[in-house]
């Protein structure tokens, strides 16, 4: 188990103006720093986005609807399905500006290289098997100077098939940082790509209108729990719409308490 230390460096309250000591494991603290307080890489982000963007569009003819819906500027949080390792770059395409997202903490442990890259991009990390209070944390104080950020409430990939049901973590974010929540489904990724190998095939995403919810300081399960199953609602009204499979029933949220 990764040694624990508290990390104050002089990170400021979301209110208040004071210091925050937010305990983080060791192994992945400089990456909540760095979102935190340096964030994303302007240089990195614009070499990488318009040959990505092109690279979407011919490849993989790229379509984008409700772009309209992600706030030009301000916080919001742009809950989404999960079906591909591709699917936060895509995603992010559907904005003007830099979007930060989760993404799970063992391809930060892959090569230094890519744990720099991700970083430089956006990316923090999420501990996935349990409640990842430093993921929240980390995903309110971005939100509180008025970033992007992209979580994905079903915890993991899934594919195939109809969507995974959403955790509460989601629900959690939007009640206690008092954003608004896009909701968008993204469908043709899962099929990208077999092992190394990447291949031609159409990826849609589309976006919906922003949820606004009440802020509160601390929310409690079943409040988190019922936010994250509207959010859920209209996330599956998108992926219907895109022609994605739906279960008969709505599924119900899971108990698990999960940071995205």
């Amino acid at each position: 188990m990764a040694a624990e230390r508290t990390v104050s460096a002089g990170l400021e309250a979301c209110n208040g103006g004071t210091p925050v000591g937010v305990r983080i494991a060791m192994d992945y603290a400089p990456h909540h720093v760095r979102a935190r307080t340096t964030g994303v890489n302007i240089v990195v982000y614009r070499l990488l986005r318009a040959p990505l963007q092109v690279f979407f569009h011919v490849y993989l003819r790229m379509s984008r609807m409700g772009r309209e819906h992600i706030p030009s500027s301000g916080p919001a949080i742009i809950a989404s399905n999960h079906r591909s390792f591709f699917d936060p770059f895509i995603i992010a395409t559907m904005a003007r500006r830099p979007m930060y997202y989760v993404a799970k903490r063992e391809l930060f442990e892959i090569h230094p290289l890519l744990s720099w890259l991700l970083s430089a991009l956006g990316a923090f990390p999420v501990d996935r098997g349990r409640g990842d209070h430093d993921t929240i944390a980390t995903a309110k104080e971005l939100l509180a100077r008025g970033e992007l950020v992209l979580i994905f409430p079903e915890g993991t990939r899934t594919r195939p098939g109809p969507l995974a049901a959403p955790k509460r973590g989601v629900g959690r974010l939007a009640l206690e940082s008092g954003a608004p929540v896009v909701p968008v489904a993204i469908i043709g990724t899962e099929a990208i790509r077999r092992g190394w190998r990447l291949r031609p095939h159409k990826v849609r995403v589309r976006a919906g209108r922003p949820l606004k919810f009440p802020h509160v300081d601390v929310s409690t399960p079943v409040a988190a729990a019922s936010v994250a199953a509207q959010v859920w609602a209209r996330v599956q009204l998108q992926w219907a719409w895109l022609g994605g499979p739906v279960e008969p029933e709505q599924q119900p949220v899971r108990e698990t308490v999960q940071a995205a």
